[in-house]
């Protein structure tokens, strides 16, 4: 048996794919399969895929266009191992990122979810991402994208992973409902996330675990299907998990920030997609929240435990800050000089 499956969900890759399974092929650590759920792609991205230099791998070509959501949903059952690597087509793996990812997964035996490092995929120096940070108002980005990799933080505490290169125990996954495939793309990663923590999981992000990046370099970050599912999805996630009480005392706020959106939207030129998804999102709020299928599961953590995981200044989410939350060291003294070293 694997210990870990790594999982790509592709759709027309194009030249990125190979490169991901490239970067698969010189991994340290070797007891692991690789899993490409293709999404019916048009470009040959996943016709004549090489097997040579990996120890395992399985293509589960699907008949239609699934989405991120339902194609990972796919792999996630199908996967052998423990736990599942989430890998973008569009990134490159370091040698040592699945011998880092392990060797967090080692010393955090009670997290189930974990993030990785993520720079960008064309210029190193710049970080794509060091997990998903939440403002409580109801508004997700990932930590530090665009910023100095200089300011790649210490082992932590993150919000949720990014999934690019997200890490979850498989059961756990399963248990949680996976990623809502009514979202398609977008968010689902912040949505399984918010449902995570709901029930009590913790992130831990792990930044010696390092991927590059070419950040939407297949959707493109702004173009108009980004724009339009990420702001639908953006609604959804925050109208389903919101405990009624966090809803009440944040929906001034939310509205006031999304109407910033839109407005920023309007004058780059990029009103009508940011419009559409929200009113797509406002029209399926109802039908979201009735049905339980994807969550959100019974809270099981405080109000005020839930808020210490969310980010409540506004200047973080504007300067696309990195917000990783030290760990507890007094509580884990064995990880102590792991940390610092």
């Amino acid at each position: 048996m694997p210990a870990i499956s790594v999982l790509i969900v592709n759709y027309n890759g194009e030249s990125y794919l190979e490169a991901a399974l490239d970067s698969l092929r010189t991994q340290t650590f070797r007891n692991f399969e690789v899993i490409v759920v293709d999404n019916a792609s048009t470009d040959g991205s996943a016709d004549n895929l090489r097997a040579d230099g990996l120890p395992a791998f399985r293509l589960l070509a699907q008949d239609t266009n699934l989405g991120f959501a339902a194609g990972s949903n796919v792999g996630v059952k199908a996967a052998a191992a423990p736990w599942v690597a989430m890998l973008n087509p569009d990134a490159e793996a370091k040698p040592d990122w699945l011998e880092q990812v392990l060797d967090g997964i080692s010393r955090h035996s009670g997290a189930h979810m974990f993030s990785c490092a993520q720079l960008a995929l064309d210029d190193e120096t710049v970080l794509d991402g060091a997990g998903d940070n939440y403002l409580g108002i109801g508004i997700p980005w990932r930590g530090g994208f665009g910023r100095s990799a200089s300011e790649l933080p210490e082992e932590g505490e993150c919000f949720s992973p990014c999934g690019a290169s997200a890490v979850f125990k498989r059961d756990t996954y399963i248990a949680h409902g996976g990623l809502d495939e009514r979202f398609f793309c977008y968010c689902e990663d912040v949505d399984l996330g918010y449902r995570m923590r709901l029930a009590g999981e913790t992130c831990i992000f792990l930044p010696r675990a390092v991927i590059s990046h070419a950040g939407s370099g297949i959707t493109g970050r702004i173009s108009d299907f980004a724009l339009f599912y990420g702001t639908r999805n953006r609604l959804w996630t925050y109208a389903k998990n919101t405990p009624w009480p966090l809803l009440a005392l944040t929906l001034p706020g939310h509205v006031a920030m999304t109407l910033t959106i839109l407005l920023r939207g309007a004058a780059k030129g990029h009103a009508d997609p940011v419009w559409r998804g929200l009113m797509a999102g406002l029209a399926g709020i109802g039908r979201i929240r009735a049905d339980k299928t994807y969550g959100p599961p019974v809270r099981t953590v405080s109000l005020l435990d839930l808020m210490r995981t969310m980010v409540w200044n506004p200047i973080d989410l504007l300067a696309r800050r990195v917000v990783v939350k030290p760990l507890d060291l007094s509580e884990q003294p064995a990880m102590l000089d792991v940390v610092r070293s």
